[in-house]
């Protein structure tokens, strides 16, 4: 899908979080890095439970006093009342600003687009492009757009999906996954340098010892894959859960070590009886495992 392009992501909302003490009150709680953002970037994070387990991911951009965070709508409220939780005494306004900004997504171009608003590039890989908030008062026409084919969600999501790139909610549940499974620590999701965040211990524990088992990968399958949720078989063995998916190409959570013993076998993996093959994307840092004979 050649061409640059600009859609509207309807499922996204906005959180503003300004004050004295916003950079210090958000970079204790997220497992992105906020004491160095500056004005036109963004950092990917997630607010995690104290088990590490991802409970909202978003991405973080300054704003005047403040920052904005564009997270998944269905997440917003739990966000909000999360953020209201850890404040305690910090001087921090914590507010839900959906109704004010547009969420876009634009690919297919190096430079960035004249938009009005906030626009940074998606700090997870340099192919997704931009993302903007745009002021819902603004009309995105004309001049602004100029040279972009507008188009739906889906076929963001088409773009994201060929890139394996996964999203909270359609490609791993939220308050179940750990940042390593969603792939967030290959995706300048998870800073391991900075200090302590909600969850920290567990996901750098896992980090330092190389124990995450369960990976988002690429799916590939001879005709259109079926729909989300579909389980994974590798003989007549589980390993995994289909994600989001366009047409042929779709992305799972599976077991590394399950899924590469049953490849090494030269067993059909499938997925809602649809023979599939899996793969890493591009960008990852890992590997298939050395298999132990008796992995569980």
């Amino acid at each position: 899908m050649s061409g640059q392009y600009i859609s509207e992501l309807d499922d996204r909302a906005v959180v503003r979080v300004a004050g004295a003490d916003a950079r210090t009150f958000l970079h204790n709680l997220l497992t992105a890095d906020l004491e160095r953002l500056v004005d036109g970037e963004a950092r990917y994070g997630a607010l995690l439970t104290p088990q590490g387990k991802v409970l909202v991911d978003g991405f973080v951009m300054p704003q005047q006093d403040g920052f904005l965070i564009d997270v998944p709508r269905a997440s917003a409220p739990e966000f909000l009342k999360r953020l209201q939780v850890y404040k305690l005494r910090a001087k921090a306004e914590i507010s839900d600003v959906t109704g004010d900004y547009r969420v876009y997504a634009i690919w297919g171009t190096e430079a960035a687009p004249m938009l009005p608003g906030v626009v940074v590039r998606d700090p997870r890989l340099a192919a997704l492009g931009f993302r903007a908030l745009v002021p819902r008062a603004t009309t995105v026409a004309g001049a602004h757009v100029s040279g972009y084919t507008r188009t739906g969600p889906a076929a963001y999501h088409a773009h994201r999906i060929a890139n394996g790139i996964p999203e909270s909610g359609r490609d791993f549940a939220l308050g179940d996954t750990f940042p390593h499974d969603a792939d967030m620590d290959q995706l300048s999701g998870v800073d391991f340098a900075k200090g302590c965040y909600v969850g920290q211990e567990v996901v750098s524990r896992m980090h330092h010892r190389g124990t995450a088992r369960r990976r988002i990968v690429m799916v590939r399958g001879a005709e259109t894959l079926p729909p989300p949720g579909a389980q994974i078989i590798a003989g007549d063995r589980p390993i995994g859960t289909l994600g989001s998916t366009a047409g042929q190409t779709g992305l799972a959570l599976v077991r590394l070590d399950r899924a590469k013993a049953a490849m090494d076998a030269g067993q059909t993996i499938s997925a809602d009886g649809h023979p599939i093959t899996l793969s890493l994307p591009d960008w990852a840092g890992f590997g298939w495992p050395e298999v132990q004979p008796s992995s569980a």
